[in-house]
């Protein structure tokens, strides 16, 4: 065993797959390539994010408290590496990388066609918002596409370092 550098913590524990997160703000849709977040319940679906302060999103989702999460395959892999490369405050993320939209039920900012799942979220929780970046949502409505079922996601590893998924195995639980 050998020590690791703690900034190098967040590689071992990247919880899920890189996901899209939509906002929309004065009219204006924005996506960003996100990997810090984790379900907190099962119904209704509890979700944390953690958004950089610094970008463009942080702001419009703090204002709006409306968001969408978007689950994009593997396919994808090269838009959402320049998606989480670029700031919406200078770039029109829609035209620059051909991301398709369509009109969410029940928030303001857009789903993705394209993904896996699209996931319609509210703030529900500010307390951790100042202190961590953390906002806490609740999904409201999810939408997913049967023809991408088992489509391999991506996963953030650090440091420009994706892995995309690989077999699946099914192994006799208790749980659901």
């Amino acid at each position: 065993m050998r020590v690791l550098p703690l900034a190098d913590v967040y590689r071992l524990l990247e919880p899920g797959p890189v996901t899209l997160l939509i906002t929309a703000d004065e009219g204006r849709a924005n996506v960003m390539a996100m990997s810090w977040h984790m379900m907190l319940e099962f119904e209704p679906p509890g979700i944390a994010c953690i958004v950089s302060a610094n970008g463009h999103s942080f702001a419009a989702l703090e204002r709006t408290g409306e968001c969408v999460i978007a689950v994009p395959p593997a396919t994808m892999a090269d838009r959402v590496v320049g998606i989480g490369n670029c700031s919406g405050r200078s770039v029109d993320k829609f035209d620059r990388f051909d991301l398709r939209r369509r009109k969410a039920d029940l928030v303001a900012p857009p789903l993705l066609p394209e993904c896996i799942a699209n996931i319609e979220c509210r703030v529900t929780d500010r307390k951790m918002i100042r202190a961590y970046n953390m906002f806490i949502l609740e999904a409201v409505k999810a939408w997913h596409d049967p023809a991408k079922a088992g489509a391999a996601t991506m996963h953030h590893r650090g440091w420009g370092e994706f892995a995309f998924d690989g077999e699946i195995v099914r192994i006799p639980s208790n749980m659901r």
